[in-house]
């Protein structure tokens, strides 16, 4: 039984989704499991990460403006404003999607299907160095 981690730093330049599918299969193939699950794992609360379509990037600017729709910065609503108007949505925004996956590896490759990719979705304004693991264990 193999069970490795890797952390990846991903820096972000405001919201958006950054793709780390490549990094993340990278990875998996170098461990060399031939099956057994992948765990992603976003180490912060105001950035999430998503399985989403990676063909059409009409995909990740919809997304963008829905959630941005959905908890606007600056909303009156909120108390938590320590570091700006984008605080608070952000952690919202975090809660509502996820900081962690976990993808089965069958024969030595990550079970994405033909359009998914693996993203870390930043939810702040500001540029960030996003701190991501990735954790290996199978045979």
């Amino acid at each position: 039984m193999h069970n490795q981690s890797h952390q990846l730093t991903c820096p972000t330049q405001g919201p958006g989704l950054y793709e780390i599918t490549d990094r993340a299969v990278t990875f998996v193939r170098d461990v060399g499991v031939l099956n057994g699950v992948l765990t992603v794992y976003c180490r912060h609360t105001s950035a999430s990460l998503v399985i989403q379509e990676n063909a059409d990037p009409d995909v990740q600017r919809d997304l963008q403006a829905f959630f941005k729709r959905l908890v606007p910065d600056g909303d009156p609503l909120f108390c938590h404003t320590a570091e700006g108007p984008d605080d608070m949505p952000a952690h919202v925004k975090s809660a509502l999607t996820a900081t962690s996956l976990t993808i089965p590896i069958v024969e030595g490759a990550p079970t994405l299907g033909t359009w998914q990719g693996i993203y870390l979705f930043e939810h702040r304004q500001a540029p960030h160095k996003r701190q991501i693991i990735l954790q290996v264990t199978g045979t």
